[in-house]
């Protein structure tokens, strides 16, 4: 019933209309798109953002403004006339019109080769619809088109577009009718300006990944079709110019680069008048939930040249990633952010992170930047990232409330992440949990989940480990040129992760029986008793760096290292990164979830009844740790010495 009486409010609209002269409509159009613009906040957002999509770097944000109102003034008169200029006959119309180039399409069918007409929502579209049969009548013309919601309006548009002669094929009756068409020598109109969801070729539209129907191409190659373009400009006060393009596909030509070449073809025609286009379609939409590109059916398609060259003429996919706020977990999310940067050739990744592990994701090719957060202010994080050109997407690896403050109030539209700790009100695409109770998994791939929620493919990266940049050369550190085995008795969580220093100390002096090494000590300012207790056992065989380095520094030492032993720390998992084999002692924690990733590791842990426990502190004895013994982690270094003994000056006993 509804629908009936929004059909008759149409049709009462329309008669109105159609009783009033043309230029009257058209200036009376201008003035209600004016006050849409005022007043229609959503779309006049939406308009401004697809203006600074395609023209951002080539006028201000005034002149967008600008346009952007001059298009809806446009819109606006276009519409309204386009309701009256249906209910005129064509010869009327042309009155109205001035018609361009329209050999480019009547040529090819007096020469027996059917049409695949190339339309974009450009001024008043819907002249095509009744002006086709006037023009080339003596072969059967088609459109393709998307029913209406309104069954009634619906059905009065298509009687409206059929008078003249024009036959209408519903996209969702299939294709066949429309091949038989064109087989037959006609022609066919197809829109190719909007976003064509999950079954789109996604190609640059104004340099920009934009996902675009290939209908239009898989015609023309299925039927041996010419594809010509048309559009329609408005031309002065209630009068329009309709131009038609020569004919541009070529045999050889596949249909992901026919399909690119269209959006060329308009991308042409917009920038002719860009306030006839119409820009409150939302063209470069964000798609849900797989944003990344790899597993879409038709995937990308970039015009021909030198791959880096097509890649960098890309406009970026911004995303910001927030990352974890301990150096572990930090490393551990890694992998994900290198699936993240391969799933589409556009993204540009932004690192949010605490200052004290920011200087870690400068060692990560895959990051193009890094926002570093100074304090724990809430408000000062939210600054920084609304400073940054804006972001599509949000990914967010901590699983705080906290992190999902930071990106909501920065007004980033998507924001990717887990549900807990009572966020998910301020997430818009949530990463499921699994369902049922799963075998332990490393905390890497739980952060591979959300990249592969998002579209990404993690095969190819889910087991690399060290990809980390080459050390700057203009860097200097005070342990260079030696051969240094790393060593960090420290663990940040608590005491309960912290094997015994003196058996740390055991160790290294053991090592050192064999091998003519130094040992470095690596920790923050709170392992400093530890750290002279053991730099007194080693004397002048050891480097104590303990409290004493920025991160930065930190991790230039850290590269001279040939090993590192160590307790399940932040540092452990840096080694990884850096390709550092490690002798990692586990007591309280469990290695199958925070383990350092890759293959050049020995994990020491002995598997007790209480064990693991995840405490700071234990509670009883500290049996899981006493249980592991000097000899062992000395054997533990020397295997992975032995391996790489050709790395060394003296022979290993």
């Amino acid at each position: 019933m509804l629908d009936f009486v929004v059909y008759l409010l149409y049709r009462l609209g329309s008669a109105i209309i159609g009783g009033l002269p043309l230029p009257l409509l058209f200036v009376t159009g201008q003035f209600l798109g004016f006050f849409a613009w005022i007043v229609l906040g959503k779309y006049r957002r939406l308009a401004l953002r697809n203006l600074a999509i395609a023209f951002g770097e080539e006028k201000s944000p005034l002149e967008l403004r600008q346009l952007g109102c001059r298009h809806f003034q446009r819109l606006g008169a276009n519409l309204l006339c386009s309701v009256k200029l249906t209910q005129m006959s064509p010869e009327k119309i042309l009155h109205r019109v001035t018609v361009e180039n329209i050999e480019a399409m009547g040529g090819r069918f007096r020469a027996g080769i059917p049409v695949v007409l190339v339309l974009s929502h450009l001024g008043i579209w819907e002249l095509f619809a009744q002006l086709m049969p006037k023009f080339v009548g003596y072969v059967r013309n088609a459109s393709v088109y998307q029913r209406l919601g309104n069954r009634f309006i619906d059905e009065h548009v298509r009687r409206t577009r059929s008078r003249t002669g024009l036959e209408l094929f519903d996209r969702k009756d299939g294709f066949q009718p429309v091949i038989e068409l064109l087989r037959s020598g006609g022609g066919v109109g197809v829109l190719c300006d909007q976003h064509a969801g999950d079954h789109g070729v996604w190609t640059p539209f104004f340099g920009r990944l934009a996902s675009t129907s290939p209908l239009a191409a898989l015609l023309a190659k299925r039927t041996r079709a010419a594809l010509v373009a048309a559009g329609v400009y408005t031309d002065g006060l209630a009068r329009w110019r309709m131009v038609f393009i020569e004919r541009f596909d070529t045999a050889d030509a596949s249909a992901a680069a026919l399909t690119s070449k269209i959006n060329q073809i308009i991308e042409q025609q917009i920038r002719r008048a860009p306030e006839d286009w119409f820009w409150v379609h939302n063209r470069w939409k964000t798609p849900r939930p797989h944003f990344l590109l790899s597993q879409y059916k038709r995937g990308v398609y970039l015009p021909d040249g030198p791959a880096a060259a097509r890649t960098r003429d890309l406009k970026p996919f911004r995303i910001l990633i927030r990352s974890g706020n301990w150096l572990g977990d930090g490393v551990m999310s890694a992998p994900a952010v290198r699936a993240i940067k391969s799933g589409r050739p556009d993204a540009q990744i932004t690192i949010a992170a605490p200052s004290k592990i920011a200087p870690m994701w400068d060692l990560i090719p895959e990051v193009d930047a890094v926002i570093t957060f100074p304090s724990n202010s809430l408000l000062a994080a939210t600054r920084l990232i609304r400073r940054q050109p804006s972001f599509d997407v949000a990914i967010l690896f901590p699983n705080s409330l906290r992190a999902a403050l930071e990106v909501y109030l920065s007004g980033v539209a998507r924001r990717v992440g887990y549900r807990g700790h009572s966020r998910r009100w301020l997430l818009n695409q949530l990463v499921r949990e699994p369902e049922k109770p799963a075998p332990l998994e490393h905390q890497s791939n739980r952060y591979l989940r959300i990249a592969q929620a998002c579209g990404a493919e993690r095969s190819n990266v889910e087991h690399r480990t060290s990809n980390a940049k080459a050390p700057n050369p203009n860097q200097t550190s005070d342990i260079r040129h030696q051969t240094f085995l790393g060593l960090c008795a420290g663990a940040e969580y608590g005491p309960a992760k912290r094997w015994l220093p003196e058996r740390f100390a055991e160790v290294a002096a053991a090592v050192t029986a064999k091998i003519q090494v130094h040992w470095v000590l690596f920790g923050t300012a709170q392992d400093t008793a530890t750290g002279e207790q053991i730099s007194r056992a080693l004397g002048d065989r050891c480097v104590n760096r303990i409290g004493q380095t920025t991160l930065d520094q930190f991790i230039d030492e850290l590269r001279e290292c040939r090993l590192l032993l160590t307790n399940d720390t932040g540092t452990m998992h840096l080694a990884a990164l850096l390709g550092i084999p490690t002798v990692a002692i586990f007591g309280s924690t469990e290695p199958r979830l925070t383990g350092p990733l890759g293959n050049d590791h020995i994990i020491l842990r002995h598997h007790v009844e209480c064990s693991p426990c995840f405490l700071r502190q234990c509670p009883i004895d500290f049996r899981c740790m006493k249980a592991i013994s000097v000899q062992e982690a000395t054997d533990a270094v020397m295997s992975i010495l032995q391996k790489k003994r050709s790395q060394f000056g003296a022979e290993i006993d």
